[in-house]
């Protein structure tokens, strides 16, 4: 990597990665999932986390590269942490907020790299991309409050009471 437009060019592939990787975990997820409206937001995001591969993949049309070709090594650590929770909780209440836990961490992740994304889309006058990717971005946002709201306004007194 010598330029920034380099630099770009691996982020995009490494958000590219970590949605394929999402992709393919998540219906387990969201299996392992007991409260209905948990389920639900976890159902809402697979379907945004397609839409999102999808963008990336329109990006690096535009951009003339191909959004394949590197593994996301943070999100595979993650999605890999996830698995081993999965393995490791009891009872329905302590694996929904598990699950909130481990899935905001990917949500954190995500955040921080559609946000460096979008920035140096701007950065590089790329208008438009930035504005995708912020379309993105903000969905991440928003799901990371869905799974929080969830988390303090019931699920997280479920975990208590039943502990």
């Amino acid at each position: 990597m010598k330029t920034l437009n380099d630099l770009f060019e691996h982020q995009l592939k490494d958000l590219y990665s970590a949605e394929i990787q999402q992709l393919a975990a998540f219906p387990e997820i969201v299996e392992h999932a007991s409260d209905v409206q948990l389920k639900r937001a976890f159902e809402n995001h697979l379907k945004e986390t397609r839409e999102q591969k999808n963008r990336i993949e329109n990006i690096c049309r535009e951009l003339n590269i191909t959004p394949s070709g590197e593994t996301c090594q943070a999100m595979k650590g993650l999605i890999k942490e996830a698995k081993h929770f999965i393995e490791e909780a009891e009872g329905d209440e302590l694996m929904d907020v598990g699950l909130i836990a481990e899935i905001q961490r990917v949500q954190h992740y995500e955040i921080s790299g559609y946000g460096t994304a979008v920035r140096f889309a701007k950065e590089l006058g790329y208008r438009q991309i930035a504005k995708t990717l912020q379309e993105t971005l903000n969905e991440e946002y928003d799901a990371d409050n869905v799974l929080e709201k969830l988390a303090e306004t019931r699920l997280n007194k479920k975990a208590i009471n039943n502990a």
